[in-house]
Parts: C-alpha cells; structure tokens; sequence
C-alpha cells in the first residue's frame, strides 16, 4: 500500500511529520490476470469438442437437453464405428456398450452418421444397438444456422 508525507505547515525544516495511507485500490494487476484467463479459455474452448470429425446432416429439431452425458456412436464417411473416441468393430459393438453401460438398458446412446454414407448403414448400427436391448436411441443431426436464412 502506499503512503505519502505530509508537512505540518511550518516548512519542511521543524515538526512533526505524519504519514497518511493512500485510500487508492491499484486494479491494474487485476485487469491483467482477467485478460490472461479471458485469453487462456478463448484458446482452450474449441478443443473440447468430440474428436471423431462427422459432417452431421442439418435439422430444424429442437436441442436436447440432459444432464446426464450420453454415449456416442458415431459412423464415419468410411462406415467405420466408433464408441465415444474409440474405433469398435461391428461385431464388438454391443459387447462393448455392455460393457460401458453396466447391463443398463435405460443408458442414453447417440448415433451420429456422417451425412455421405447411405442410410441403411446408420440404421444397421441403430438396429443393432436397439436388438441388444437399449431403449433410448437416438439420432443426433446439425442444427442449421439461422443467421443465412432468408
């Protein structure tokens, strides 16, 4: 904190001198350590997006909103299925969502399929999940952009 002197009126040679507390708040540190967090969460937002790259078809759906997170299925643009992150072949799909779930037939599961597959291959995959005894699938789509509209 800072302080400054100030004299008693009769010139700076006699007298006392006392010493008066600044009242002043210094927020220049304050506004640096903002602007560094504002910069470091600008940069790491984006990357916490789901890593297997889908071209979603676009939809005018509602959003879904849940607290629980789901599990994600996703069909690339090669037909190949992936669990979460994690290629899965076709075969060891629903072993391994049991796996995942617990036995649990109530878990969300979301199937995303790239926009360029045929659509018997995303219904294949929903299909199985569906014969393995899940009852919430659900098919997940891009919603599109409001702002290019006419």
């Amino acid at each position: 904190m800072a302080a400054f002197m100030v004299g008693n009126g009769r010139g700076n040679g006699g007298g006392r001198k006392r010493y008066r507390p600044l009242s002043e708040i210094n927020v220049t540190p304050l506004v640096d350590v903002m602007l560094v967090l504002l910069i470091v969460f600008m940069v790491t937002a984006p990357l916490l997006t789901v890593g297997v790259p889908v071209d979603l078809p676009k939809t005018e759906a509602a959003q879904l909103t849940d607290e629980v997170e789901p599990l994600v299925v996703s069909v690339n643009a090669e037909g190949v299925i992936f669990l979460q992150e994690t290629e899965v072949p076709r075969e060891n799909l629903i072993p391994r969502l049991n796996a995942v779930t617990g036995q649990r037939p109530d878990v969300r599961i979301f199937v995303r399929g790239d926009k360029s597959i045929q659509y018997g291959t995303v219904m294949e995959v929903m299909g199985l999940i569906s014969a393995a005894g899940f009852t919430k699938v659900a098919l997940l789509a891009e919603i599109p952009d409001v702002k290019g509209a006419n």
